[in-house]
């Protein structure tokens, strides 16, 4: 990576109001196209053209703010997890909400197993607990009712069945849920500073591991060539293996705190971004060293995630904006 992509401006993407929470690519699918979905304190998460940031359509129906949002394996669904007390399913071609699956608290986070079309669908949130909802067992034609009766008093429409894995296990709200690679493993990263790994087969803990300083995100790689979890908490980045569970690759600890970490494992360098500023930094991975600072947002960067052809990474800041940055020395979408 050379001086082209330090020289590069970021694309931003306007649209939001309010601090942006969590972003989340698409896999590149048939088309050679790729999508983007942001989650947001405006309570309306968006979808976006993944290359150029173009603006494609908002999802509405949550009436708090929307903590995590991801797409599905091949972008035909959308689950987003909020302030409201649910996590939302849409289709992501026409909007429409097709599930409101209703908790007892703030939901934070929301998963699909990697696979096109999934039935499931995993959350965790301030409840403590990850849960699995079957989305192949329809509720009702009237699936948007968010509550545990409508505004008429009649009841609402069957819950989406539902179990939960581990139960009591968890010391702190669940701030990220994530599906391996093995659709057998779940990941959860929670308040409790504890990252652990989850056998649905056996709905039990395979494996855990404890952070030291307070939790950032924690996102999986699938598209590198060999796949792998990154964890921000305090000062430092935490790699993780993506096929063996609970198995560190490697600690990074920075000068900053870190609350948004990504990393491109196939060109060996990882992009970080801070409550303490408002800067996006690149980092080799292996030296350690700094190697870019980039200015462009005007707030903390709260989350960050590379394209899944990795020639580009977003970072999505407290000011509102999703900015995206080039990071290959060719031209790339927009940039010429």
């Amino acid at each position: 990576m050379g001086s082209e992509t330090t020289k590069a401006v970021p694309l931003t993407c306007h649209g939001h109001s309010r601090p942006i929470t969590h972003l989340s690519f698409s896999p590149v699918l048939d088309d050679d196209q790729y999508y983007l979905i942001s989650a947001c304190k405006d309570n309306n998460p968006m979808l976006r053209d993944g290359t150029t940031g173009d603006w494609i359509g908002t999802f509405i129906g949550h009436k708090g703010a929307v903590w995590q949002a991801r797409l599905s394996a091949d972008a035909s669904l959308a689950a987003t997890g909020s302030a409201d007390f649910s996590a939302k399913i849409w289709d992501s071609h026409t909007g429409e909400c097709l599930h409101t699956l209703t908790h007892a608290h703030i939901v934070r986070a929301v998963a699909f197993p990697p696979q096109p079309r999934p039935q499931l669908v995993a959350t965790g949130g301030f409840e403590k607990k990850l849960r699995l909802f079957d989305l192949s067992r329809p509720t009702s034609s009237n699936s948007t009712s968010s509550s545990p009766t409508s505004p008429n008093g009649s009841a609402s429409p069957p819950e989406t069945p539902s179990y939960e894995v581990g139960p009591g296990i968890h010391g702190g709200p669940i701030k990220s849920v994530i599906w391996s690679t093995d659709l057998n493993v779940l990941i959860t990263a929670a308040d409790d500073k504890m990252i652990r790994w989850w056998d649905l087969r056996a709905r039990s803990l395979a494996a855990k591991f404890e952070l030291e300083g307070m939790l950032g995100t924690c996102e999986f790689d699938y598209s590198s060539s060999a796949p792998s979890l990154s964890v921000a908490a305090g000062k430092s980045a935490y790699f993780f293996s993506g096929t063996q569970p609970g198995q560190l690759l490697k600690k990074i600890t920075t000068s900053k705190d870190i609350a948004a970490v990504a990393l491109h494992a196939d060109q060996r360098k990882f992009v970080t971004g801070g409550a303490g500023d408002t800067w996006v930094r690149v980092y080799d991975y292996d030296d350690e060293s700094e190697l870019e600072v980039h200015k462009g947002h005007h707030g903390p960067i709260w989350t960050i995630s590379f394209s899944p052809d990795g020639k580009m990474y977003a970072t999505g800041s407290e000011d509102g904006t999703v900015k995206l940055w080039k990071f290959c020395s060719d031209p790339y979408g927009l940039w010429r």
